[in-house]
């Protein structure tokens, strides 16, 4: 006989274009400020720009970590360059977001690829940072990111969870991949679905339609 799933307890949430949407601009900006540090902090040209981003994010999941093993590039001098940005100009309060994670009856944490800081600073211009435990970021979880499954190994470690009491919320289906094969709900945000997502929401702002159908297995923590 199959034994009933295990009880949610968690909800881990990506930041970046998941928290917001992509059309917000934000993360395209964060791109020309890498190819800017790579040409004036590293001297790569244009050409060698695009070709190494392109294959350390097919490799990593990220450039960061790519310059980080192949250039010994210093991650904290990086993170505070690329996300100098005025934040203000992307992102503005939501009150919706706000009431949906009010009505997620479980215990929520931030797991971004990103720094604390710029998490810090998204959370506090969307006006949700309340409702948010831990922040793991990648320095969290040693400039090892998703879709490396150490970096959830180590995010689970952080909160003192097992997988299968967790949903992760990404909007990127290869970082939902590992997380399903652990065993947590996964939950593609901005698209259609996937093989790895058990769910798909094309807003945050429905997150609340996914709690509903998982409502039995949900256990409130706040």
């Amino acid at each position: 006989m199959k034994s009933a799933p295990a009880p949610l307890r968690f909800a881990l949430f990506d930041l970046d274009q998941t928290l917001y949407p992509i059309s917000s601009g934000l993360m395209a900006e964060v791109g020309q400020r890498i190819n800017q540090y790579m040409k004036e902090c590293c001297g790569f040209s244009d050409a060698e720009i695009v070709e190494l981003r392109d294959g350390y994010f097919r490799q990593y999941g990220t450039t960061l970590r790519g310059l980080i093993l192949h250039h010994g590039v210093d991650p904290d001098d990086y993170l505070a360059y690329v996300h100098n940005l005025p934040l203000e100009r992307f992102i503005q309060p939501n009150p919706a977001l706000d009431e949906v994670l009010a009505g997620c009856p479980l215990t929520k944490f931030i797991f971004t690829s990103a720094s604390l800081a710029h998490a810090e600073r998204v959370l506090g211009l969307l006006g949700v940072a309340k409702h948010f435990s831990i922040i793991i970021d990648v320095k969290s979880t040693g400039y090892i990111n998703k879709p490396d499954p150490r970096a959830y190994q180590k995010a689970l470690e952080i909160v003192n969870a097992r997988a299968e009491e967790c949903i992760l919320l990404d909007d990127a289906d290869r970082n939902l991949l590992p997380a399903k094969q652990m065993g947590m709900v996964t939950i593609l945000v901005g698209s259609d679905g996937s093989e790895a997502a058990d769910f798909a929401i094309p807003s945050i702002d429905l997150l609340a339609e996914v709690c509903e159908k998982l409502n039995s297995r949900m256990v409130g923590r706040v």
